[in-house]
């Protein structure tokens, strides 16, 4: 069954464009031309994966990332006309998945589109069930529990996490977690992977001031090891 997008641009070129580039590789694609159309549709229709302009009417991309963030962790790629480096960061710190900056190649968008949604398939050389202290993560279900407790990850949070539980103790450099969240892509801010850690503790850790299962190694990068015990921290 092909994968469906939803394209979400006041810019109908851009939008036509982006829909016939898609279905020829493949995906079913559905439209939007502002923010609360996107909503309604992304609510309805729950699309495999989400492209969302950041400057929209009715609604800007902003706040409809936000709400679709409310109550679904569907893939969400922000398209920006803006060049500073906060701008950038700003669907990311909100959920996003990724982002891209106008004008971009449609050849490019596509190869990111593949690299997100791959994040949300199960890897069949990873155990289906990671236990490490209080944190439980389930590839097959695509679930994390802590201490019990259900958490909402988005793909590329899952993903890291994912990634650094895999190996506890070991730590990833900020380049080599990048990598693994853009599918081996050369280009993207090293900063990306700050702003999804930092969402991913405060869904995490008990006390976000100190982190005690995704830990910093100053100058090198993140680890996952926990303390024997975290119960009650």
């Amino acid at each position: 069954m092909a994968q469906r997008v939803l394209i979400v641009d006041d810019v109908r070129e851009i939008v036509q464009g982006l829909v016939g580039y898609f279905r020829q590789a493949g995906f079913e694609t559905l439209t939007a031309y502002d923010g609360r159309a996107a909503l309604e549709l992304a609510r309805r229709e729950q699309p495999d994966l989400v492209i969302l302009d950041l400057m929209m009417p009715e609604m800007d991309g902003i706040e409809v990332c936000r709400q679709i963030r409310r109550g679904s962790d569907v893939p969400i790629i922000m398209l920006t006309a803006r060049v500073e480096e906060a701008d950038k960061l700003i669907g990311l710190e909100l959920g996003a998945d990724d982002y891209m900056t106008k004008p971009f190649g449609m050849a490019e968008l596509l190869a990111r589109v593949r690299a997100v949604l791959r994040r949300t398939v199960r890897a069949p050389t990873l155990p289906d069930l990671v236990r490490a202290a209080d944190v439980v993560l389930d590839r097959a279900h695509h679930s994390v529990h802590v201490a019990g407790r259900p958490v909402d990850l988005t793909p590329s949070e899952f993903e890291l996490l994912a990634t650094l539980m895999s190996t506890p103790g070991r730590v990833y450099s900020r380049a080599e977690l990048l990598e693994r969240l853009q599918g081996g892509m050369p280009e993207g801010l090293e900063r990306t992977i700050d702003v999804h850690i930092r969402n991913l503790r405060s869904k995490l850790e008990p006390d976000v001031a100190h982190p005690c299962y995704v830990q910093t190694v100053f100058g090198v990068g993140y680890r996952f090891q926990p303390p024997a015990s975290v119960s009650g921290a």
